[in-house]
This record gives C-alpha cells, structure tokens and sequence, in this order.
C-alpha cells in the first residue's frame, strides 16, 4: 500500500463540511504556523502536531467532535492517533487542505 492509498476515500472538502454541520465541532490545523499563515480554511484552529497535546487543555471534554487536518493528512493521521489514545472518542482526520476547494484565509 502507497501512501497514495493510505489516504484513499478522504475528502476534506466532506470533512469541512461535516465538521460545519456537527454542534461544538473543532476543526483543527496541525500544520505548522507559517503554513498556516500562508493559507488556512475560515474557522481552523492552529494547533500544530508538535505541541498537539494541547488539545487536552484547551478541549478537556473527551467527547468533543475533532476535526484534524494538515497538508497531505499524514501529520492530521498522526495527530488524531495521539488523540484517540488519550481518550477523545469523536476524532477524525480529513485528511490535506492540499485537496481543498473551498476558500482560504490568508
């Protein structure tokens, strides 16, 4: 399996979606900060992977609905892992706003 394939079937442009339509969702950019001012979906929070672990403090309710997305969703897949281990049980990664087609805020 390629890496291609590891992220067969997720469309972030659904996910956005979803994440829009579900109450108390967070969606959740864990891309770096300089990616992240270079362009972010409206409504993303910037968390990057490495210091992810905030997510515990700043949305301590295990059962808040996550929304995790990065550039390709390898660093969103490994950021939803973490949290999914910590006890979050609403966590999906959507995968890379590389294949978004919705705007984006500079």
């Amino acid at each position: 399996m390629g890496l291609f394939n590891l992220f067969a079937g997720v469309d972030i442009n659904k996910g956005v979606e979803e994440c829009r339509a579900t109450e108390g969702a967070v969606l959740i950019d864990v891309r770096g900060a300089d990616e992240y001012r270079q362009g972010h979906i409206p409504g993303a929070i910037n968390i990057p992977l490495d210091v992810v672990n905030r997510v515990l403090v700043e949305y301590p309710k295990k059962d808040t609905p996550l929304f995790v997305h990065c550039l390709s969703g390898a660093r969103s897949g490994r950021a939803a892992s973490f949290l999914q281990r910590a006890g979050y049980v609403n966590v999906k990664n959507i995968g890379g706003i590389n294949s978004y087609s919705g705007r984006v805020v500079r």
